[in-house]
């Protein structure tokens, strides 16, 4: 099939060498540009959002001080993401552990006895909310998971327990501390005290009844002492 162009006359060169020029017109597209206040509000709004969301860590530190017996970093540098949630579940209901800034965790205990973990905020931490008396019983399954994952560098940097800071050296003290259930126990058998008086013991901390029990067999060993002096 043939297609033809017809032009009117006066369209067509006048003279026989002219030549006839097409031109085609280029339409450009135009993109919509952000005016200079919009692009000014974008780091106002990242920077409220930080904010915001510091504000909520804040606040979870100060919920899980409610009720807390133990406060304890932990070094966290070299946790992998599956190791941590790992962690995480082998923990008992009573065990919290978050992983937050060290600026964060000291304004939310600034003015509290948890002032005194200040020395330890030092490097990445995660830190361990024990709500539980029994502190040997909490502390086992991250000892547990500490050897089993071979992560010795990943060890305690400090605790506060009954307003007390512990350093890495004293943890041991804090991992074998009896139980409140075996401090009663040993109390109820050896103390020859009435009724009352135990009463007002047994309220006492866990730390308070081990100084009375390590009190009371001194002073048995010193009355032991005494007879066989005497005799």
């Amino acid at each position: 099939m043939e297609a033809s162009l017809r032009f009117s006359s006066s369209f067509l060169p006048s003279q026989p060498n002219q030549t006839l020029a097409l031109t085609r017109t280029h339409t450009v597209p135009t993109f919509p540009i952000s005016s200079p206040s919009r692009r000014c509000r974008l780091p106002a709004i990242r920077a409220a959002i930080s904010r915001t969301k510091k504000e909520e860590t804040v606040d979870s530190v100060k919920n899980q001080l409610e009720n807390c017996h133990l406060l304890a970093g932990i070094r966290f540098k070299g946790f992998t993401v599956k190791q941590f949630q790992e962690l995480r579940r082998s923990l008992p209901d009573s065990v919290h552990l978050l992983v937050a800034k060290n600026t964060l965790v000291g304004k939310a205990i600034e003015g509290t006895q948890w002032e005194l973990l200040r020395p330890c905020m030092k490097g990445m931490n995660a830190w361990l909310f024990v709500h539980t008396e029994e502190i040997p019983e909490a502390l086992k399954p991250y000892r547990s998971f500490q050897r089993e994952k071979k992560l010795e560098e990943n060890d305690f940097v400090g605790g506060v327990f009954e307003g007390k800071f512990y350093g890495p050296e004293e943890f041991r003290f804090l991992e074998t501390m009896p139980s409140r259930a075996e401090i009663y126990a040993k109390l109820l058998g050896s103390l020859q005290s009435p009724s009352i008086g135990i009463i007002g013991t047994l309220q006492a901390p866990a730390r308070e009844l081990v100084m009375v029990l390590k009190a009371y067999v001194q002073k048995l060993e010193e009355e032991s002492n005494g007879v066989a002096s005497n005799a």
